[in-house]
């Protein structure tokens, strides 16, 4: 465990916090720091996100993750696609005890670190882990269906789009060039530009 990379995390969860509308109770904040403490450990072994600093863990990733908050009623059920690293359903999870997950993610040694993930947090009652590529998963009951970091994105987005349950809403983050990619597949979406950046979004699309 490396204690001065933890609490740089901790510094800058609590100092940038504000700009991302969400609040981090006292024990959201320890089960982040584990999470990021066991992803550190892993991340030699089993490539979960490329190396970078505890303070841009904390906005670009952790942060960032929790901006899909504001879109989840209480309860929500969600869909995560290409789940990797969990991101962003781990640290929702962690800061919303309410939400209920479903992990599907085709690598499955990142598998094992999900699951090693959701044990760690004490979140293992919110989420499953499904070692599979989604388009060979059974559609689960959810309303709701995220993506951060699905290989070959663009090129996969019409089969997610309708792998999606009817009336689901897609929350997907992505750059410039996914909003004409959407809409070419004939859906309208919205688009929430994520703090500090310039050209990162966080898309909702609402499948009919």
């Amino acid at each position: 465990m490396n204690t001065s990379a933890t609490r740089q995390l901790r510094e800058a969860l609590e100092g940038e916090v504000g700009a991302y509308g969400v609040t981090l109770p006292a024990a959201a904040l320890e089960g982040l720091s584990k999470y990021y403490e066991l992803l550190n450990a892993w991340n030699s072994r089993v490539h979960l996100v490329a190396p970078c600093s505890p303070r841009e863990f904390a906005t670009r990733h952790v942060l960032e993750s929790l901006l899909l908050l504001k879109y989840l009623p209480q309860d929500a059920r969600v869909a995560e696609v290409g789940a990797g690293a969990g991101l962003p359903m781990l640290p929702c999870l962690i800061v919303r005890p309410d939400l209920r997950a479903v992990l599907i993610e085709a690598s499955q040694k990142k598998a094992v670190f999900l699951r090693e993930a959701l044990n760690r947090t004490a979140t293992s009652q919110q989420g499953t882990v499904i070692a599979e590529r989604f388009e060979n998963v059974t559609v689960p009951a959810v309303d709701f269906v995220t993506c951060r970091a699905l290989e070959r994105f663009e090129e996969m987005l019409p089969l997610l789009l309708e792998w999606a349950p009817a009336k689901a809403t897609l929350l997907l983050f992505g750059g410039k060039r996914l909003a004409p990619r959407i809409e070419s597949l004939g859906f309208t979406r919205a688009a929430e530009l994520i703090p500090q950046s310039k050209g990162r979004f966080l898309f909702r699309v609402d499948k009919p």
